[in-house]
């Protein structure tokens, strides 16, 4: 299956870390930890630094892949989404600031500060153009 269902997409919305594999990287794959949104058109979009370690095993294979899982003592659940990659040199910023809205509490201080020192980077969004989907529900 290559396209998120409607269950998927909520499932998705909610503020629940991914755990991001690119295909040019070490063996064994070693996910990382990423915020992420679904975008209306099915994709994962993510930010990160235009010379990150991910940017340049990207060039390498422009494959990636995440997986998303329910936090304990939820009924268990996970998607996964694997496919090819675009690097989008605009709405990074936009991005960064929506998921800092779905994950943080921007009305404390010390994370509004802690947004404003990402905003005032360099960030590119890297886009999961789905090939594989997977899903389980328990």
């Amino acid at each position: 299956m290559t396209s998120l269902t409607a269950e998927d997409l909520e499932f998705l919305r909610r503020p629940l870390h991914g755990f991001l594999s690119v295909a040019g990287g070490p063996l064994p794959p070693q996910p990382r930890p990423v915020w992420f949104e679904a975008t209306a058109e099915g994709a994962i979009q993510l930010f990160t630094g235009p010379d990150s370690p991910r940017m340049r095993h990207r060039r390498r294979d422009p494959r990636a892949s995440i997986v998303v899982a329910a936090p304990v003592g939820e009924r268990e659940r996970w998607v996964s989404v694997a496919g090819h990659t675009t690097v989008e040199p605009d709405g990074a910023h936009d991005l960064i600031a929506r998921l800092a809205a779905r994950y943080w509490d921007l009305d404390d201080p010390a994370r509004a500060d802690d947004l404003a020192e990402i905003l005032a980077a360099d960030w590119v969004r890297l886009v999961i153009h789905p090939d594989t989907i997977s899903r389980y529900l328990m």
